[in-house]
């Protein structure tokens, strides 16, 4: 007996399979397989807002070396001229521990070119506002000191 697929399984598949098409249309698998397994070794991101596809994986990545400790991966991600690797260390300092518990990023204004977002740590009720922007058609952080400040009630 042969069974015929229902609609709603082919228009499921049929998403998943275009969805995927774009998502590697964009990037080398290389980094499309490291994105995934970043995305499934990490909490989810909470978010507000209107992201862009280039800003909320940008936000998702700063957590998430932060999160890993990773301060070679979060200097990477500065968008300014100078060196980086002061002040992802001093990130990592002050956020790692928070970074690997809930977080949600409000994602404020419109995030075409450069997007303000503020994270906020629920474990230690802290927030950080960063500006993700992109550079040389990439999308990076604005790496400055962090000032660390308690959410308001």
């Amino acid at each position: 007996m042969t069974r015929t697929p229902r609609p709603a399984a082919l228009t499921a598949a049929l998403a998943l399979s275009l969805g995927t098409l774009s998502l590697t249309g964009c990037t080398s698998n290389d980094e499309q397989l490291a994105y995934q397994a970043d995305y499934a070794n990490h909490q989810p991101l909470r978010t507000t807002g209107y992201p862009t596809v280039g800003s909320l994986r940008t936000v998702q990545q700063i957590v998430w070396h932060l999160a890993d400790r990773d301060a070679d991966a979060l200097a990477a991600l500065h968008t300014e001229d100078g060196d980086a690797n002061s002040a992802a260390r001093a990130w990592i300092k002050a956020y790692s521990k928070d970074a690997q518990g809930q977080v949600t990023a409000d994602f404020l204004d419109e995030g075409s070119v450069r997007q303000q977002v503020i994270l906020h740590f629920a474990e230690t009720k802290r927030t950080q506002e960063i500006t993700v922007r992109i550079n040389n058609d990439t999308w990076g952080v604005v790496l400055d000191s962090p000032k660390p400040a308690k959410e308001s009630p």
